[in-house]
């Protein structure tokens, strides 16, 4: 399938996403209906749902079992997020996030070569644990920037790219991405897929990323937090 049909086709995308974000954090998937679900034991100790542009009556499904318990998260990919937030107010769940967004990358316009630090301070260690590719940079034994990398199937999923606050404005996230891209590169990729903050979006669409889908988190507690990009 070609990039331009796989991104038409968002449900399977999120699915990939789903199991490569699940993967990267070491959490349990599940369905809902027809829906991917991950167990976030490390944050919540609850399930979370995910659907791209459900009916009304999946929806409603949905939001029934995520106000089961203040704990639990549904998140909506979809371009029509007054639609879902509506829907949300109906059944009773508030609106956590909705400034993030899936990207998508086609893997043949990135590099597959190591990247280089002009900076002799910084050194980057990787590394590869239970199918996870791990990037780090430290500047002696502090932690500058890191993210990690999942290949299903055919596809990269990039999580959790951090650039710790005083390391920012030197180009380590796009050097931690460049790191995990040529890791990735281990594999047979074809594209790439990631889910970004505000801040992220502007990261990644100067590497050639783009926008496809936004996303919409939604909790009977509006207190949950609300970044899937690095939470």
């Amino acid at each position: 399938m070609s990039p331009d049909a796989l991104v038409e086709d968002i449900t399977h995308l999120l699915e990939v996403w789903v199991a490569g974000w699940a993967g990267c954090r070491g959490y349990e998937t599940g369905k809902e209906g027809r829906f991917p679900a991950a167990l976030r034991a490390d944050k919540t100790g609850d399930w979370e749902y995910f659907a791209h542009d459900p009916s009304d009556a999946e929806f409603a499904e949905l939001a029934a079992k995520a106000a089961e318990s203040p704990a639990r998260i549904l998140t909506i990919l979809s371009n029509d997020l007054a639609r879902y937030t509506f829907l949300a107010n109906q059944h009773g769940l508030s609106t956590t996030s909705a400034s993030q967004t899936m990207m998508f990358v086609d893997m043949a316009t990135q590099d597959a070569e190591d990247p280089w630090l002009s900076d002799d301070s910084l050194k980057l260690t990787t590394s590869l644990n239970n199918g996870i590719h791990y990037a780090e940079v430290r500047s002696g034994e502090e932690l500058a920037a890191s993210g990690r990398v999942c290949v299903v199937g055919t596809t990269a999923v990039f999580d959790r790219i951090v650039t710790e606050p005083e390391f920012q404005r030197r180009g380590l996230g796009s050097f931690i991405m460049k790191a995990l891209a040529a890791q990735a590169f281990e594999h047979d990729v074809e594209s790439g897929l990631l889910l970004a903050s505000l801040d992220g979006q502007k990261l990644y669409s100067h590497l050639g990323w783009k926008n496809i889908s936004r996303v919409l988190m939604l909790s009977a507690d509006p207190a949950q937090d609300g970044d899937l990009s690095v939470a």
